[in-house]
């Protein structure tokens, strides 16, 4: 049982990291770790730096939980960056020459623990069996704490009724990602930029400072669909 799993980390540790990705599983992840430990360090990988429909969300879940989320980059950022996606030629000797580490997940988790003085801990992540098949096997082989990758899974065995109750109980609101993707934000494809034009022009336009040519993404989606 998930309670099972979150008692087990308790017994080693007083303290908890969060994985936060505002998506519902790592709110839900959130909900349940938060009675159980002294304190949660809850975390976002950002994509893109300052997006503001991401900084209005993390305000509202700081006030919501009363604690403060940290910003750290994801490692999909500095691939993305080291691998020129979407990079017009003139930027790719000046990002060959900043030599940007490729992190890990872990490394994020090991970064935040010295920043903040702490011994290294595991941090709650949202993952479910109920997501697909191979995480089912993965957690059915492998159990729901990874020390080897830093991870533990606290909801792991919630089905979507559980979750409904869970936030129905707490009050928790989901982000603006939900109404426009049906989904947390998770990457700078089509199916995420061409909603963003749209819907948050702003932010789009930080992609692009980013990730200039990954208006061609958008073009041959519309150029595609009419």
């Amino acid at each position: 049982m998930a309670l099972e799993t979150i008692r087990a980390v308790r017994e080693i540790q007083a303290e908890t990291l969060l994985a936060f990705s505002t998506g519902k599983d790592a709110i839900a992840a959130w909900l349940a770790v938060r009675e159980h430990f002294d304190r949660v360090h809850p975390y976002y990988l950002y994509l893109i730096p300052g997006l503001e429909f991401v900084e209005e969300s993390l305000d509202y879940y700081e006030g919501f939980f009363g604690e403060r989320i940290a910003r750290l980059p994801h490692p999909s950022l500095h691939r993305w960056l080291n691998n020129l996606v979407f990079q017009p030629p003139e930027r790719c000797a000046v990002i060959e020459q900043a030599g940007l580490p490729n992190h890990s997940y872990v490394d994020a988790c090991r970064v935040l623990c010295e920043d903040k003085g702490l011994p290294n801990l595991l941090a709650a992540d949202g993952v479910r069996a109920a997501d697909s098949p191979m995480r089912r096997i993965a957690i059915s082989r492998h159990g729901p704490i990874s020390k080897r990758s830093s991870r533990y899974h606290p909801i792991w065995d919630l089905v979507k009724t559980d979750l409904v109750d869970l936030f129905r109980k707490s009050g928790a609101r989901l982000p603006v990602d939900y109404r426009i993707w049906g989904r947390s934000f998770d990457g700078i494809d089509a199916r995420f930029l061409v909603p963003m034009k749209r819907h948050l022009p702003r932010d789009y336009r930080r992609v692009l400072e980013w990730f200039p040519l990954a208006e061609m993404e958008v073009y041959r989606w519309e150029r595609a669909h009419g």
